[in-house]
This record gives structure tokens, sequence and C-alpha cells, in this order.
């Protein structure tokens, strides 16, 4: 048996050896102080910033049968969660090489697989007692010394130069007698002073309860903050809001309702005053120092609580965020919008300009508008992409479906048709000569929220429209920035689709550098999605690496302990009771193997995060802090201790040693142990993979037995 490993051994692993050379391009992707990328494209000569796995990866060749796995497993994570794509790139090349060490210690690759896959399961299990409720997360950010300013901008100030500029949109009346009526406050604007503009906006915020306490009449100098990210304050004194006239005709429905397991903590009168502000702690909580994003999804989080308060839905509905990404302005004009906001052609704008602020009739398909198009059916294969070649139509046929489809458009009076898919440009010319505004590539989501407060029926084809089809009230105009401009970015010109009533809202995220904007709108939807699924998973991980040390503490403590059987202790710490009876000399090697990948990635974290000018000094600290947990009896209790003093890894520097005292990082529980769980199952089929080819798969499976019945692993 030696001599059969030692043979199998002397091969290469061809497929963890690729894993680990991929996955060393991502290391300096981790953590919330991770460095940028500049990827190039050869073809166009054109480079992208990039700070994500996901994008890393996509630019990368990856012919390998390793490359196509790790390429799956990474997308797979993002369409899942969007978040934690960077862990599990880091912990499969960590993972890799801890296995190659076993294997040039002739570990056989059973043992391998079952102690890794139950030290993994050990872990998860251990490292739920640093799990909290997000209640309990609320009540605690809010009790603590978060301060107003903690993410205080330069451009943060009250005054008209910058309140609620560039990211919060707030109403005012604009007369008493039109109820219907309201106008965006827009304190960019110089047609008022700044006194007249602060009584106006202290009025309107009357019935907002804590809000309009934090806004003061001009003249007032007591403290009050208003930041580009909305209200962020020490004090969590809420009044319910009694009135609110923008809001007042929203209707609960399936769209708002798909986040609905999320109404029993976020929604109605809380009898908790704090939380009134516990989602824009938590999204500061969740940002990892991401202010830009932070701050616009605190705004979301405001806009959407106040709907939910009237209308009875859920507060926070992901479903019902849509980005529009505007190159060319800088980025002190994100901000978010209500209603629809995308870019069209110039063309287009002369429509816009006919149609502004007219109700329309509007049309929503689900499809491409093109000739060509057919539908896969209504039972559609999940991950298939099918992709048709046409020959070109003759120039009769096409004309004469260009005109019937015109005609239709025409004899039930549409005004505006989003289209999910693609559109004919013949079409679209014609379209533009009627009078008809046609948006493509529009998401399933923004079409629901149309469809339901336009009374509009989404159809496939436009020979199956019908009168019932088309809904009416769309508003259309030119999306006019916060200095009251409208925006003409040259090739393409943002507008605004808006319906009363409509639960959407657009994060509008702006750039003057190209190659950054895909990195914006990835850190968005990011933070976004690790809000959705912290109130999801209604609880989160202690932050700032206190899971994974926590999981190196206990494998290293399962490492020195003699799996024995007559060790129950340790035979509990197992799923698999039989494992406790494998060769001590086996598992604990292996087990050491899998700790080597915590420990590396606590390392790189404080490297990357500059809080260890060197690995070396990263994992003194590391060991110093695993010393200190073994002695205090309880590694959990200290690291808990260490978590609240603020002091767990940080050493005093750090994205947030700047940004005041008692500022809490957490992260998901669901994404951070499904990237673990990912990271490892792909590591053990490569690692079972490679030796299938280099010793057959009779030999591999004949060796698998022998070492099953020899050791018990199995």
């Amino acid at each position: 048996l030696p001599m059969a490993f030692r043979d199998m051994n002397a091969r290469r692993h061809i497929g963890l050896q690729q894993l680990s050379a991929l996955a060393l391009a991502g290391r300096t992707l981790l953590g919330p102080m991770r460095s940028c990328k500049f990827i190039v494209d050869e073809r166009t000569n054109q480079s992208t910033l990039i700070c994500s796995a996901v994008r890393l990866i996509e630019s990368l060749d990856l012919t390998s049968a390793a490359g196509q796995l790790l390429n799956e497993t990474i997308q797979a994570q993002n369409k899942e969660f969007r978040t934690g794509m960077s862990t599990l790139l880091f912990l499969i090349g960590a993972w890799s090489n801890a296995v190659l060490e076993c294997l040039q210690q002739n570990v056989p690759v059973s043992a391998i697989v079952s102690v890794m896959s139950e030290g993994l399961n050990s872990c998860c299990e251990r490292v739920q007692c640093l799990q909290i409720s997000i209640h309990d997360v609320n009540k605690e950010l809010c009790s603590s010394s978060v301060r107003p300013n903690t993410f205080k901008s330069k451009t943060c100030q009250i005054g008209c130069d910058s309140l609620l500029n560039p990211h919060t949109f707030l109403y005012a009346q604009k007369d008493i007698s039109a109820p219907e009526e309201l106008i965006p406050v827009n304190p960019c604007s110089h047609q008022e002073d700044d006194s007249n503009f602060n009584k106006r906006l202290h009025s309107s915020l009357a019935g907002y309860g804590s809000i309009a306490s934090l806004v003061k009449p001009a003249g007032d100098k007591s403290t009050s903050w208003i930041s580009g990210s909305g209200v962020i304050a020490s004090s969590c004194n809420k009044q319910k809001l009694t009135h609110s006239r923008y809001f007042s005709t929203l209707r609960k429905s399936h769209f708002s309702s798909q986040q609905g397991s999320f109404q029993r903590y976020l929604s109605g009168p809380s009898a908790d005053p704090c939380e009134c502000y516990g989602l824009g702690h938590l999204a500061m909580a969740l940002s990892h120092g991401n202010q830009t994003s932070m701050k616009l999804l605190q705004n979301i989080v405001v806009y959407q609580r106040e709907r939910a308060e009237c209308s009875g839905s859920s507060q926070f509905n992901i479903a019902g965020i849509v980005t529009c990404c505007l190159l060319g302005l800088p980025e002190s004009y994100s901000c978010v919008s209500p209603g629809f906001v995308t870019l069209v052609s110039p063309e287009q704008t002369r429509v816009i300009k006919y149609f502004e602020d007219k109700p329309l009739r509007i049309l929503l398909m689900d499809g491409d508008l093109t000739e060509q198009y057919r539908h896969l059916g209504f039972n559609r294969p999940c991950n298939v992409r099918t992709i048709l070649e046409h020959p070109s139509l003759p120039e009769g046929r096409a004309d004469l479906w260009l005109s019937s489809m015109l005609d239709i458009l025409i004899s039930f009076e549409v005004n505006l048709v989003l289209v999910k898919g693609n559109v004919c440009e013949n079409l679209m010319e014609r379209c533009i000569a009627s009078s008809i505004l046609v948006i493509g590539s529009v998401t399933r989501d923004v079409l629901c929220a149309f469809e339901e407060v336009t009374s509009a029926q989404t159809v496939t084809y436009l020979t199956q429209l019908n009168a019932s089809c088309v809904g009416s009230g769309a508003q259309v105009g030119l999306w006019k920035a916060c200095d009251g401009r409208a925006m003409d970015l040259g090739e393409l010109v943002p507008v605004r689709i808006k319906v009363r009533g409509i639960p959407l809202l657009t994060a509008v995220l702006t750039t003057t550098v190209p190659s950054k904007m895909q990195l914006i709108e990835d850190q968005f939807w990011t933070l976004a999605y690790r809000l959705h699924h912290a109130l999801h998973d209604e609880k989160v991980f202690l932050g700032g690496g206190a899971a994974e040390l926590l999981c190196l503490s206990h494998i290293q403590m399962l490492a020195k302990q003699p799996l024995q059987p007559s060790n129950k202790n340790a035979v509990r710490e197992f799923h698999n009771p039989c494992l406790a009876a494998s060769a001590t000399e086996y598992t604990s090697v292996v087990l050491q193997a899998l700790a080597s990948g915590w420990k590396q990635y606590l390392s790189v974290v404080m490297c990357n995060t500059a809080k260890a000018a060197s690995e070396l000094e990263a994992c003194t600290s590391v060991d110093h802090h695993l010393k200190k947990a073994a002695e205090c009896g309880s590694p959990s209790a200290y690291i808990l201790k260490e978590f609240r003093r603020g002091d767990l890894l940080r050493g005093g520097s750090g994205p947030f040693a700047d940004h005041g005292e008692g500022l809490k990082v957490y992260d998901n529980v669901t994404a951070k142990t499904e990237a673990w769980r990912r990271a490892l199952d792909l590591v053990l089929l490569v690692l079972q993979t490679d030796a299938e080819i280099i010793t057959g798969p009779k030999r591999n499976q004949l060796l698998n037995s022998h070492v099953s019945s020899e050791f018990m692993f199995l």
C-alpha cells in the first residue's frame, strides 16, 4: 500500500495545481480594503477596473477542466448570493495547496476527503455560537456609540449646497390645495435661499417623525444631521408617519410581497424605537467600508420604509431596485430616483420631450421585438441558451412585418413599449417617426412593477395584443441631475419613467472614469444583496474574521486531541463516529492542513487591510489571539469579548479605524458558510478526479476500499 501511494503521489496532481495558480490571481481581492486590478481586453485595448472574483474569473482564459469547474463554482455562488466569491476563490487556492502538502506526506486520498469534510462540518456547527439575530443586532447598533457623522464626507454639510445632495430625494408639498402634486426639493437649485429652503424642508417633513427633528430651520444652531446617505442619528426616537400624499394610493400586491418573510421584523409600527434606523445601521455594518453604496442603500431603506408603513408591504424589497449607470458625471451625482431610469438614444429624445409629463398608454413585452423571435415555451429550461441563426428575410417580407407591427401599436394607441429583450432597429426607427417610444433590455422585475400599477398585461408577441393588455398612467421625461439640468451624455440620454405608486427605485450610479463603472455597480449590488440575505437569514455572523478565527481555533484543538473511540468528546465532534477511530497521524495532518487555509485567510486579510506589514507579522498576531483564546478556556467567549471591544484582529488600524468607536462589522451567515462548503467541495472533487486519472478508476477504487477497511474512514 505505501508503495502504491508513493507511486501515485510521485506524479503531479495537475488539477489542484491549476486551481492554486488561478486562485493566486485573486489574492489581493480579499478583505474590505482589497486592491483593484486592471483587466485589459487585447482585442479592443480597453481596460476595466475590477474588484471581485467574478469579474476576474470572467476575464481569464479558462481552457482547462479545473478552470471550467472553478468558473462554474464562482458563478453559482454569484448567482445565488452575489457575495462571498472572493472568500470562495481564496479558500479554493489555500485548500488546494493544503491537499497537495498532504499528498506529499503520503496521506491517502480517502483520508483527506473524509477528515476535511467532517472537519468543515464540525466548524460550521461550532461557529453557530457567533450568529446574532437581526433584532439583537439592531438594538446593539442603535444603542452603541455610533456617531451621526460616522461616515460624514466633505460634501455632507448642512445647507443648500449639499443637503440631501447627491444621494437623497425628499418631497415637499407644492400646493396645499393640490393634494396630488408633489415636487422634489432640489437643494442644488438656487431659486431660493438657504433660509427659505430649510423652512420649507422642515415643514414638509413634519409628518416624518424623527426625520423632521433632524432638520432645523435656518438660524437654529443646534446639532442636526442629514448626510448624503439619508439619516444617521444617535437618537432613535420615532414617531409614526401619519400623512404622506405620495404614498397614499400605493397598493399591496404580489410584487411587493415577494419579500414578505421580512414583514415580521421590519414593517408596521415597532414597539422597539431603535428599529426606526435599524436597517440603516445594519446596512452600514454590512458595507465593510463601502461608503458610496452604503449611502445609496440607506436612502432606499428610508424610502421603502415609508412606503411599507402606508401600504403594509415589506420594508426592503430587492426586486424593487434597479441600477442605471451614467458615464460622464462625477460620482457625487449618484442618487436614488423613484421610478425607472434608463438610457435611450438621442433620436428618441424628441419623442420624450413631446410626451413629457403626459399620461401614456404603456405596453409590456416579455421577449424580443423582432420578426425572428420565437419563445421557448412556458416551461423554460434552466441554464439553457439557444442561439438561432436566421437567413436575412426577403425585403418585401421584412417590410410587411414592420408595417404590420406598427399598425398594431397605432391601432391600440400605444405610446410607450417596454421590451425585455432586443428590439428590431428598423422597427425602432419607424416607431420614433410615429412618436412611439420603445425601450429594450428591460428586466423582468421592472416589467412586473409596471404591470402592477398600470394594469397592463405582459405579452410575448404583438399579435397577442388586445385592449385589456394596454396599461395607462405612465409618464416619461428626461432625467435631471441634482442641479435641475437634464443630462445629455452624448451617445445615450438618461430618461425617467414613472407611475404614481410604483414600488420601483433606481440607483443612478455615476462616474467620469469609464473603467470604474462596472466596479461601482458590482459594489452596490454586493451590499444590497448582503442586506437582503441578512434579512432572509434573520441572523448575521460577527464580522472582522471572528468566524474564521473560531474555525481555526476549533480545528487546531481537534488536531491536538487523540481521536480514539474512547475519547467521547472527540467522537461527538464528527458526524461519522467511525472517523474518530481512524489513524491519529493522518487525522492530525489533514486537520492541520485544513486549519492552514483559515490561517492564510486571516493573514492575507490583515495584510490587505494594512493591519500587518507582512504575512509573518499577521501570522504572529493570529497566533497571539489563538494563544489567548486557549488560555481563556472558551475561544468563542474570548472572540465575542474582543469583537465587542473592537480589538479583534484590528490592532488600532484598518478600514474602520478613523470612523469612530462602536462601529461593528457583520457578515452573512448562509453566503459565508456556502462559500466554505463550495470551496472544499471543488478541491476534493478535483483531488478525486486527479487520483482517478493517475491510478485509473478501478485501481483508485481498490485503493480507497483498502484504506476504508484498514482505517475505517468510509
